[in-house]
């Protein structure tokens, strides 16, 4: 036997050794719930209808649905199963994983890159989330009342100038999630996920219907789902590409702790369907409630990342009962940020409870100093920082580059490649629960060669390469 090999047996060893105190998720429901939640986020309510409204509607979404099923599930499934047969945090996960193939050792270095990744997205992800909590009180005072561009703009822009206002918000959404997570996977995430995720969706629904009463509802559904290729581009498709790889919270470590919280017996595949279904629901939800107050309202529905912070406000300063509509809108993206930031805090904590043998409130305390320094950098690249910049980019930019464009591609590729090169495919099939020998042989085909191009070309392009 190897040194390779024993290490990586050890490894295995302490992982299992570990099992036992870690907490499970109790029932399937549950990890839906959790893995939705994760999955929902700024990248559903804030991000998808732009992205639609900018990429020409029903073919964009189109396009997108595909690549949900070639790239987002398949890279799904394969987290969650590594994290349960692993049972521990990414990095022991991948690791114990690797050493029940044979594969080296060195493997589990993608899952310490798959929490750090999770831990610099998380230290501007409050920041952005902070901003939605800001909006919630303007729209409440009737601040949206009147408003035109210009003065939309300028109700952002003074946001972004007050760095204290900044921190006081992000620290707000900071505090909330890790007070979530200290209390572990039942009393924590458990419980908050139960209130949280049924919440979200009773808001969003309360604001299609509204939607449904301004008279461009329908303008809005035939925006969404009529088909018309010939608005389609080649740089449309590739949107559509990458935002069905980072719309599942995926590469960032969240699935693969979530699914090390996973009940054995507990059918992957089929689980995590629901997820990626649920998911993009969410999405066009969202865009059913969005665009037909944008249409009703005389704006457009390509106005790119301001569409939620500062088209919408417009909208919601003209219409009737715009206040209340404005505060509930703002107070479900609030939610939708919260429970993706309570998985994007996980990993790390799960990492530094298992690696260090911390306690898990002692984790939760290092891993908040921690975000909120770094988080700090973020703040001020909109005020006192915002003419430093680090290859053409500030402090927020480069992170949001350095996370989504590098490391989430990078990662996703790699499990990818791990799992479809290094693991044995009787061991995939067996973790995933699929039934049908002729549907996993299919799928099979899509892991080992479909997705991983698909990836690899969302990551050469966001090098411009492409």
């Amino acid at each position: 036997m190897t040194q390779e090999s024993i290490a990586a047996g050890s490894l295995a060893g302490d992982a299992q050794i570990s099992t036992g105190a870690r907490g499970q998720w109790s029932s399937r429901w549950v990890f839906f719930l959790a893995a939705t939640g994760s999955a929902v986020g700024l990248g559903n309510i804030w991000k998808f209808p732009y992205i639609t409204g900018e990429n020409g509607g029903g073919a964009f979404v189109m396009v997108y649905l595909a690549c949900i099923l070639v790239i987002g599930i398949p890279l799904l499934m394969l987290e969650v199963m590594i994290g349960r047969r692993g049972r521990a945090n990414p990095e022991g996960a991948i690791g114990v994983v690797a050493a029940q193939a044979g594969a080296s050792r060195h493997w589990r270095a993608l899952g310490t890159m798959a929490v750090l990744t999770g831990f610099l997205i998380l230290s501007f992800y409050t920041l952005i989330a902070g901003w939605a909590v800001a909006y919630v009180p303007d729209a409440l005072l009737g601040r949206f009342a009147g408003l035109t561009g210009e003065s939309s703009s300028a109700l952002f822009g003074a946001l972004l100038a007050d760095p204290l206002k900044l921190i006081a918000y992000g620290t707000l959404v900071l505090l909330a999630t890790l007070l979530i997570v200290a209390f572990g996977v039942h009393k924590g995430l458990e419980r908050s996920l139960r209130f949280l995720m049924p919440g979200l969706f009773i808001l969003l629904l309360v604001l299609v219907g509204y939607a449904a009463t301004t008279g461009h509802f329908a303008a809005a559904v035939h925006f969404l789902f009529d088909v018309d290729f010939s608005k389609l581009t080649g740089q449309s498709v590739l949107v559509a590409l990458g935002h069905s790889f980072f719309t599942l919270s995926l590469a960032s470590g969240a699935m693969m702790v979530y699914g090390s919280y996973l009940p054995a017996g507990t059918s992957i595949a089929k689980t995590s369907i629901m997820v990626a279904v649920a998911d993009t629901a969410v999405a066009l939800l969202a865009g059913l409630a969005i665009f037909p107050l944008v249409f009703a309202n005389g704006l457009e529905p390509g106005s790119g990342p301001g569409l939620i912070f500062v088209t919408l406000p417009i909208a919601f300063g003209q219409m009737p009962l715009g206040a209340l509509v404005g505060a509930l809108f703002f107070v479900m993206l609030a939610i939708a940020a919260l429970t993706s930031a309570i998985s994007l805090s996980e990993p790390t904590i799960a990492w530094l409870t298992e690696r260090f043998g911390l306690s898990r409130l002692k984790a939760v305390l290092l891993s908040g100093v921690a975000l909120w320094i770094l988080g700090l950098g973020s703040v001020f690249s909109f005020n006192h920082w915002a003419e430093f910049t680090v290859f053409g980019k500030n402090f927020f930019d480069a992170l949001d580059y350095l996370t989504a464009n590098l490391m989430m591609p990078i990662g996703g590729l790699l499990t990818v490649l791990f799992c479809g090169w290094s693991l044995r495919q009787a061991t995939v099939r067996e973790g995933l629960g699929v039934g049908s020998a002729g549907l996993f042989r299919l799928w099979w085909l899509i892991v080992r060669f479909v997705t991983p191009l698909g990836i690899a070309i969302v990551f050469l392009r966001s090098l411009e390469l492409l």
